[in-house]
């Protein structure tokens, strides 16, 4: 377990980066780094757990090896949560353990900031949302994640349902049609039925860009 290798998930803004030790067709569990760490938080740490298994652990967006996001984006918890979202579909992982490590030690709720949450609290947030996926949850150094009764329902189908939409939209993207201004007019009066043909006209002005193809 002492030998790894690099891998790399395609995202929108560039990729995710991550290292993994064992058999590929080992048990799959999956590591999650702490504040302003990156993967390398677990090289002492894997040779010295059970073989068989198969450890990958990624870099958070804009930590390690991994792109950051474009100057100007905030880097909110739950874009991290996504973030394994997306790693776990990139690997086709359908069910694994999920294993997160954080500096802090502090009591969570829906009431603290969600710039003091600590980034172990990323593992909780996602078997909370996804524990279809998740046969085993492993805290190092951290609390779980903890919502008072009143939110919870509220908060498991909005931001579930946020996630999916989002990861569906990424899965389907595809280059986009060139048409001739007339289709493209035509085209935007069919989603926006409270327009004018004059309307969409000054809206394609400069909402549309011109190539050689339409």
């Amino acid at each position: 377990l002492g030998m790894f290798s690099e891998l790399k998930f395609p995202v929108p803004w560039g990729h995710v980066a991550a290292k993994a030790w064992g058999p590929s067709e080992g048990h799959p569990v999956l590591c999650l780094h702490g504040w302003l760490d990156n993967a390398n938080t677990f090289d002492k740490l894997i040779p010295l757990l059970p073989k068989g298994y198969y450890y990958v652990a990624m870099d958070f967006s804009g930590h390690g090896l991994s792109s950051h996001r474009p100057a100007g984006a905030p880097y909110h918890f739950l874009d991290y949560v996504i973030d394994v979202r997306r790693v776990a579909a990139a690997l086709q992982w359908r069910r694994f353990t999920l294993m997160g490590h954080s500096m802090g030690k502090m009591k969570t709720s829906l009431n603290v900031p969600l710039f003091s949450f600590p980034y172990c609290f990323i593992s909780p947030q996602f078997c909370f949302l996804y524990p279809e996926m998740v046969d085993k949850l492993v805290l190092l150094e951290n609390l779980g994640f903890l919502l008072a009764p009143e939110d919870t329902e509220a908060w498991l189908e909005s931001k579930r349902v946020v996630i999916d939409r989002l990861l569906s939209l990424e899965a389907k993207q595809q280059t986009p049609k060139a048409r001739s201004p007339e289709a493209a007019l035509k085209r935007l009066l069919e989603a926006n039925r409270h327009l004018t043909a004059e309307g969409g006209a000054v809206l394609l002005q400069r909402g549309a860009t011109e190539t050689p193809a339409g």
